[in-house]
């Protein structure tokens, strides 16, 4: 369970920093704002009780959080997207300071706004639009890794694993869920971020396990009668 747990995970962690910290710090800092700001509305506005386990949950906290946690991620994309020194991806994990090209994702589009307002445009990262779906994430996964927390705190009688914020804990109750938020930002990022390449090779091997000798063939075939087309075309 502790290799599965610890070590297995923790490699997601490692292999968003090579994509560049942005990938890390981001998902990170989402857990936690989305957890102190459960902790804010749950004690101002907390009314409905959300789940009986950790009694001090809230609806009217899990929404407000929800809403912080969105709104920061929307913020902080456009604010950490605008350092290469977090957007770089990395080939160790050297301190030193990067430079590179930041890509489409990272270079800001500007929108135009109505005329009634008192700016003309704003500019946006697409990274922003992005950083929606980790906040959306956060925020659903967030409490569930507050309420195991809670039922493996209650197994040993106590009440936080710290108390450096009297009455919310310590630093380790902040990190319920950074394990299962690292696989996610990894998974995204590999999912909608990477650019699918295709190489020869492997477009090769998918032909020859998948396909058929007939459907090979046919392939054959009709790839002849394409690049013959280009051929006469271009001649």
């Amino acid at each position: 369970m502790i290799l599965i747990v610890v070590f297995a995970q923790s490699s997601f962690t490692v292999a968003s920093i090579f994509e560049g910290i942005f990938w890390f710090l981001l998902p990170a800092s989402l857990i936690v704002i989305n957890d102190i700001a459960a902790y804010i509305f749950g004690f101002f506005f907390g009314r409905t009780p959300l789940i009986k386990l950790s009694p001090k949950k809230t609806w009217e906290g899990f929404i407000g959080a929800s809403v912080a946690t969105i709104t920061s991620a929307f913020v902080l994309a456009n604010i950490m997207g605008r350092f290469q020194w977090l957007t770089c991806p990395r080939k160790d994990l050297a301190t030193g300071w990067l430079h590179c090209d930041p890509g489409p994702l990272f270079k800001p589009e500007s929108f135009p706004l109505p005329g009634w307002l008192p700016w003309k445009e704003i500019t946006i990262l697409p990274v922003q639009w992005h950083a929606l779906c980790l906040g959306l994430f956060a925020s659903i996964i967030a409490p569930f890794g507050g309420f195991f927390a809670s039922g493996f705190k209650r197994a040993f009688k106590i009440k936080d694993f710290g108390d450096s914020i009297p009455g919310h804990g310590g630093i380790t109750d902040r990190m319920d869920c950074q394990m299962v938020m690292a696989v996610f930002a990894y998974i995204y990022h590999q999912s909608f971020i990477v650019p699918q390449s295709f190489r020869v090779e492997m477009i090769l091997e998918q032909i020859l396990t998948a396909l058929t000798y007939e459907e090979q063939k046919a392939l054959y075939m009709k790839l002849g009668e394409i690049l013959q087309e280009r051929l006469f075309g271009q001649s």
